[in-house]
């Protein structure tokens, strides 16, 4: 069986296309974010200054000589589950804020409840400064000694008449977002939810809290169990009462 040379050249010339196209395309449909550009020091000048002219509650940022700048978020906290704190506390003192007195360490005792459902607290903060440094700083601030794992910032905007979370990363720096998005908060803003991974993160949870898990879970394992039982117990007997009155045996 023989070949024609002038179709197995265009075979050939076909592939080179093909995969000259295929490389094309790849290079070209990069994602936004590889093409994204750091802004040059005069854009955040510019940024900062339209951010502080619309800011009305004196909240404004300010630019550093080094090309970062400060300025204030606010977090909404929206946690479903109770934290865990440090048993028998008295309140964070001036004294202890400016000194950094870390309260949660004087004690071993534990004890948990319900932070206030959608509770705001705001938050002075850097460019530089990342989300995880904000979950950090927000538990520090409610003397929370949860693994911070437990918790994720997310990102609340409205697009199409709809509220939309978006989870963010914990090296996003949350104070660049409020930049780019202005001041007003309809349009931008933080909440502090459980982290919901789709996976367990066992090595954020206590001794404790996972023997209580397991206590759970042998209880709803036992559950099930006699519920598969007693259903069939019932099927059996019906099976029974159905053999005796085909053989005309009495109950």
């Amino acid at each position: 069986m023989t070949v024609d040379s002038s179709m197995s050249s265009g075979s050939c010339r076909l592939e080179d296309e093909l995969e000259e196209c295929f490389f094309t395309a790849k290079n070209v449909c990069k994602p936004v974010e590889e093409l994204r550009r750091p802004p040059t020091l005069q854009e955040i000048k510019q940024q900062i200054a339209s951010y502080n002219s619309r800011e009305k509650n004196c909240l404004g940022m300010k630019l550093s000589e080094d090309g970062t700048y400060t300025g204030f978020i606010k977090v909404h906290l929206k946690l479903r589950r109770p934290v865990t704190v440090p048993a028998g506390i008295r309140p964070q003192s001036i004294y202890d804020a400016i000194k950094e007195v870390n309260l949660a360490a004087t004690t071993d005792k534990r004890t948990s409840f319900y932070l206030p459902l959608d509770a705001i607290k705001q938050l002075h903060i850097s460019s530089t400064t990342t989300v995880s440094e904000v979950i950090q700083g927000l538990l520090k601030k409610f003397m929370v000694v949860d693994n911070p794992q437990k918790f994720a910032l997310f990102k609340r905007i409205h697009k199409d008449g709809q509220v939309l979370f978006q989870k963010l990363s914990v090296a996003d720096c949350p104070l660049y977002l409020r930049l780019l998005a202005g001041p007003d908060t309809d349009v931008l803003s933080f909440v502090l939810k459980e982290n919901e991974t789709g996976e367990v993160e066992w090595d954020a949870f206590s001794i404790p809290e996972l023997q209580n898990f397991l206590t759970i879970l042998e209880k709803e394992e036992q559950d099930k169990i006699e519920q598969v039982q007693k259903k069939y117990d019932k099927f059996r007997q019906k099976l029974e009462e159905a053999l005796r009155e085909s053989q005309g045996q009495p109950g």
